[in-house]
């Protein structure tokens, strides 16, 4: 598990810093990989290993309480409850901060909502948002969206628990793309854990909150380069809300542009088309960074 030394919120843990470290003695432009709901930071081993080879340093900060391993969180998930969005956007936040340079950000679902977040703090140099989260402005709510979340919405008392998701459940929300129940269940044991109800809370109720954490300045000037990347078949960030936040970001000075990757769900970041997506990312980067 997590140093019980580091501070929930923004003290940075002995694995984070040996990354920071890392990254500012390379002295080769960071990358920070914000992971979404129901992963942890494993879960973007693979692309930190594709932008090192391209010459990035990367880093994939914890969100406050998570443990080192998908067999602890699954053993203790209780210490994934109540984590909020502005919980995870302050811990980045310090660990971006410990940095000598300004990094590109990156983020999958929640974290692609996080990655907007940072951007909005002026703390990105470039930023990809994969099948990201809704932010406060973006309208659209699919059925399959609905029915992704229920796991968690269908109880008010869902908002203080770390909640899992049954295989079927991830089935539907995440590996829908692909008929190979192999890969889903593979998918599954190696990456799924329990999620903090709070957050997806935060995201779901951002319309109707006008002091939702889920909420930035489209026009915000210190944002930056932007690139939004959504499966075509997504059921749990559908092409409507990807696209309802990519017509919310175009008011920005910046470049902001949107990308559909086709025949892809979910789970695109960590089945096995990854490579097709973060190379998508990587060229983007490349651009500006």
């Amino acid at each position: 598990m997590a140093d019980e030394s580091t501070d929930r919120v923004t003290g940075i843990s002995d694995r984070e810093q040996r990354q920071v470290e890392q990254a500012n003695a390379s002295g080769k432009t960071p990358v920070v990989f914000i992971h979404g709901l129901w992963l942890l930071p494993s879960s973007w081993d693979n692309w930190v290993g594709f932008f090192e080879e391209a010459g990035y340093a990367g880093l994939t900060p914890d969100w406050p309480g998570d443990p080192e391993t998908v067999a602890e969180a699954r053993a203790n998930p209780d210490v994934l409850a109540k984590t909020t969005l502005r919980q995870v956007a302050d811990h980045t936040a310090a660990v971006i901060g410990a940095l000598d340079e300004k990094p590109a950000v990156m983020g999958h679902s929640t974290g692609g909502l996080l990655a907007q977040l940072i951007a909005d703090r002026g703390l990105s140099a470039a930023t990809v948002a994969i099948d990201p989260g809704p932010f406060r402005g973006v309208l659209p709510l699919p059925i399959s969206s609905l029915r992704a979340a229920l796991p968690v919405l269908k109880n008010p008392l869902n908002r203080g628990r770390a909640i899992a998701l049954t295989f079927d459940q991830f089935k539907y929300g995440w590996t829908n793309a692909f008929g190979d129940d192999e890969e889903a269940r593979q998918l599954y044991e190696t990456y799924h854990v329990a999620a903090p109800g709070s957050a997806l809370m935060q995201m779901a109720n951002a319309n109707l909150n006008p002091f939702s954490e889920a909420k930035l300045d489209v026009r915000n000037p210190d944002r930056g380069p932007l690139l939004i990347i959504d499966g075509e078949k997504d059921h749990t960030v559908p092409w409507a809300i990807a696209n309802a936040s990519y017509k919310r970001q175009r008011h920005n000075q910046a470049v902001t542009e949107i990308q559909k990757i086709p025949n892809r769900g979910h789970s695109l970041t960590i089945d096995s088309g990854w490579r097709e997506v973060a190379q998508v990312a990587l060229d983007f980067v490349k651009r500006f960074v």
